[in-house]
């Protein structure tokens, strides 16, 4: 496997464009990409040393912008700003949204009195890993679990889909996935907090599309990507913003929507 397409890259530090299914590091003996050694920072160390180390993570599903530190103090100083909660990551999402009989199951369902999706909303649940459930994190209503605020932005709506920005002001694992699907608004093809039998089908949207029989959904992976990531650079101090473009996928299931979809 290559190593990925290289974002930004100074003295101090690297960026990479990660694709999806890419674990950032070994999960405990078993792959989630595939083989167990199959991660970003094996083939980040066979290129460039074991000096070099990831700043922060991201869902082996979803692709993205990952940042890796090449010295000491730069992880160090990049380190303390995702602990500080002053890095800003943003991320993009193409998200179902849930028609009104399907609210009831939601915890914190997030509509306008019409029934129809805010442009803008803050959700602010706590969160845990999941005692019943592996490599799930389970959001509390109540009391429980550890603080996690999420703000987003609903950049286009096409009626049963929706394309959001998400900006997590805490770093908790799945922290976008959960809170958006708590919301009434699950990341398409989200296996672990998604609508399985809600797909994606050029043929729902193009009046008199052929070849249904053999059509394949437009979304196939986690429909979630980490678009952008502003740091303050180790060495100026300088705030430095790194971008990651959209997979093909996204780009072509956003291409559709905006032709076919109603507004």
């Amino acid at each position: 496997m290559r190593l990925p397409p290289i974002l930004h890259e100074d003295d101090t530090l690297v960026a990479f464009d990660k694709p999806v299914g890419l674990a950032v590091a070994a999960q405990r003996g078993r792959g989630l990409a595939g083989k167990a050694d199959d991660n970003l920072m094996r083939l980040v160390r066979e290129s460039y040393g074991d000096g070099v180390a990831n700043v922060h993570r991201l869902d082996a599903e979803a692709g993205g912008v990952v940042l890796c530190a090449k010295t000491k103090p730069a992880l160090d100083y990049l380190s303390g700003q995702f602990q500080g909660k002053t890095a800003r990551k943003k991320y993009h999402a193409l998200v179902a949204v849930l028609p009104p009989e399907r609210l009831a199951a939601a915890l914190a369902p997030v509509r306008t009195p019409t029934g129809a999706l805010p442009e803008t909303f803050t959700v602010e649940l706590s969160m845990e890993e999941d005692e019943h459930q592996k490599d799930r994190m389970h959001v509390f209503g109540n009391r429980g679990g550890k603080p996690a605020t999420t703000e987003f932005r609903v950049l286009e709506n096409f009626g049963r889909f929706a394309w959001i920005e998400c900006r997590a002001l805490t770093g908790r694992t799945h922290q976008e996935r959960a809170h958006l699907a708590v919301s009434g608004v699950p990341v398409l093809n989200d296996a672990l907090y998604g609508e399985p039998e809600i797909e994606l089908r050029l043929s729902d949207l193009k009046r008199g599309y052929k070849g249904r029989d053999e059509e394949r959904p437009l979304i196939t992976h986690l429909a979630l990507h980490a678009s952008e990531l502003t740091v303050r650079h180790p060495v100026t101090g300088e705030p430095l913003t790194i971008t990651a473009p959209l997979p093909h996928e996204l780009q072509v299931a956003l291409k559709f929507l905006r032709k076919f979809a109603p507004r």
